[in-house]
C-alpha cells in the first residue's frame, strides 16, 4: 500500500543539543506533547536506540478519551535524525542546526481515518508547542 507522506517544520530559537534532548527525554515529553490545552501527556518512555521503543499516553483532560503513540526508533543519529515506525505508517524527524536555530522537520505517513488537512494541523500544532517548550526552557546547569 502506498503511504502518503506528510511534512511539517518548525524552527526552535536555541542549541541543538537541547533541542535534541527536549525531543528524546521522557519529562520533557510529557510537557510539550499536546495538539490542544484540553489534552495532555500522562506518560512518556524513551529507550533512544535502533531497536529501541518508544511510547507515550495521550489523554483528554476531562478523561473522556485517550490514546497510546507508540513504535520502534529504526534509525538514530544524535542531534540530526531519529527514524522510527509505529505501527504500519513511519515517522523521519530531522534536526538541522542553522544560523536563525534548529529547523525540526517531521515527514510522516498519512492515515485514512482523519483528512491530510487534520492530520497536518494536529502535528503541527504539536510540534509549534515544543517549540515554545524548548524556547521557553534554559537547560542551566545540565
Amino acid at each position: 500500500m502506498l503511504h502518503l507522506k506528510i511534512t511539517i517544520e518548525t524552527t526552535v530559537n536555541a542549541p541543538v543539543e537541547d533541542v535534541w534532548r527536549a525531543w528524546t527525554t521522557p519529562d520533557d515529553i510529557k510537557q510539550w506533547n499536546t495538539a490542544s490545552e484540553d489534552w495532555h501527556t500522562t506518560r512518556a518512555s524513551v529507550d533512544l536506540r535502533v531497536g529501541g521503543s518508544f511510547s507515550s499516553r495521550m489523554e483528554a483532560k476531562d478523561g473522556s478519551m485517550g490514546f497510546d503513540f507508540a513504535g520502534t526508533y529504526t534509525k538514530v543519529v544524535a542531534n540530526e535524525l531519529i527514524e522510527c515506525s509505529f505501527g504500519e505508517r513511519t515517522l523521519r524527524v530531522e534536526f538541522s542546526a542553522g544560523a536563525s536555530g534548529v529547523t525540526v522537520r517531521e515527514t510522516f505517513d498519512a492515515e485514512s481515518t482523519h483528512s491530510v488537512e487534520e492530520q497536518r494541523e494536529g502535528w503541527q500544532a504539536i510540534l509549534n508547542n515544543f517549540a515554545r517548550h524548548v524556547e521557553g526552557r534554559r537547560y542551566v546547569g545540565r
